[in-house]
């Protein structure tokens, strides 16, 4: 018994000394490890989880505007977070739906999916339902206050440059009806904390990252389907992939 034991443990040091481990070092690194660290003692270092990366749709110009708060200091809950969803409409590829009542952009994807993101939509008052088609396409754009916006708001610039201050945010898809604009869009913000919630004057803010990813898909001519607050019930049953 003895004899067969040693072999044992004799096979047992090749197999170890094969993979490039002395027993010695084995042990010495177990002994002195934190019990957070034995995995990492056995098994060697694991990469460190992904943090935020650039997306891969950024330029130069997101990449400087973006740096700065308030994008950099936002926290998004995670129900709202940009993530592939399963989805049981009946839209095309390349649709955007816009459900105002779950604060949620759909672009619908082949095989029963689509990219969800969290949006802020508009207050019931200001809330537009109805199917239009894109526009037209603008990386940061301008802002031209509307008279409605100005009455609401208070006094207002007739026209703001685009940029990290500008509520149009990075990317803006221009939503037409009829070939007339309606003056509703989609498009990003400088307060993306507000996602998830019904503060707007009517169009659709995303985060400026999303509405980054959204605009780097959707083309010119995309039907875009709004469903309003008042539709009834949960029309999509999404859920996580």
């Amino acid at each position: 018994m003895l004899i067969r034991r040693q072999t044992r443990l004799s096979r047992g040091v090749k197999h170890i000394l094969v993979t490039g481990i002395t027993v010695t070092t084995l042990l010495t690194s177990v002994a002195t490890a934190s019990a957070q660290n034995i995995f990492e003692a056995l098994f060697g270092r694991m990469a460190s989880p992904p943090g935020p990366v650039p997306d891969a749709n950024f330029t130069a110009r997101d990449r400087r505007e973006l740096a700065n708060p308030p994008y950099r200091q936002a926290w998004i809950a995670p129900a709202y977070r940009r993530q592939v969803v399963r989805y049981h409409r009946k839209e095309a590829p390349g649709t955007v739906l816009v459900d105002t009542a779950e604060r949620y952009v759909y672009y619908v994807l082949p095989d029963g999916k689509a990219i969800r993101y969290g949006a802020i939509v508009g207050e019931d008052a200001q809330a537009w339902s109805g199917v239009a088609t894109v526009g037209r396409k603008e990386e940061w754009p301008g802002w031209t206050p509307t008279e409605g916006e100005k009455r609401r708001l208070g006094p207002l610039p007739n026209y703001v440059d685009g940029g990290a201050s500008n509520p149009m945010g990075a990317r803006a898809l221009y939503l037409y009806a009829g070939g007339q604009d309606t003056l509703y869009r989609i498009h990003g913000t400088n307060q993306p904390g507000w996602i998830g919630h019904a503060i707007s004057s009517g169009c659709i803010r995303l985060t400026n990252e999303d509405v980054i990813d959204l605009y780097s898909r959707v083309k010119t001519g995309a039907l875009v389907v709004m469903l309003g607050p008042n539709h009834g019930g949960s029309r999509i049953t999404a859920s996580a992939q």
